[in-house]
């Protein structure tokens, strides 16, 4: 649409937000220029260690899409799979990178700016998850990992 038939555009058309997070301190921030691929509950037994909570809510970025701004994140090899990226000064666990070459960023929806961008969309490894955790909603859910996942 133009304003007075024939001039500039009135509206532009936008470019999706971006996606911004950071840890607790302010010392790492990061931006996901690409909306998540998938997003869900982990109830694995790695990552209520890794997060000392009973589930954690992942959002999973392309990797090329996603890039620390601010900082840069210390790194601990959680397992074989893969390495965990966080906060070297105030603990926040930021991400989960899968090994040798992932196709993703797993990122902590807790350290997002903006968590309820982004809703889950599945449960994972609930063999592991606690019992008395009860989340009442009717997403799928999967013993182990997704299917061809």
């Amino acid at each position: 649409m133009t304003a007075g038939g024939g001039g500039e555009p009135t509206s532009a058309v936008s470019a999706p937000a971006a996606y911004l997070g950071g840890c607790a301190c302010g010392a790492l921030r990061f931006r996901a220029s690409a909306p998540p691929i998938d997003a869900g509950y982990c109830h694995c037994r790695l990552c209520q260690r890794t997060t000392g909570a009973p589930v954690l809510a992942y959002a999973s970025f392309p990797v090329g899409a996603f890039a620390y701004t601010t900082g840069k994140p210390a790194r601990y090899a959680s397992s074989d799979r893969g390495h965990r990226e966080f906060c070297d000064r105030c603990g926040t666990q930021i991400a989960f990178r899968a090994r040798p070459a992932p196709a993703t960023v797993d990122v902590n929806v807790g350290a997002l700016d903006e968590p309820a961008r982004v809703p889950p969309r599945r449960h994972l490894w609930t063999a592991s998850a606690i019992p008395w955790l009860n989340l009442a909603d009717d997403l799928p859910r999967h013993a182990g990992s997704a299917p061809g996942g």
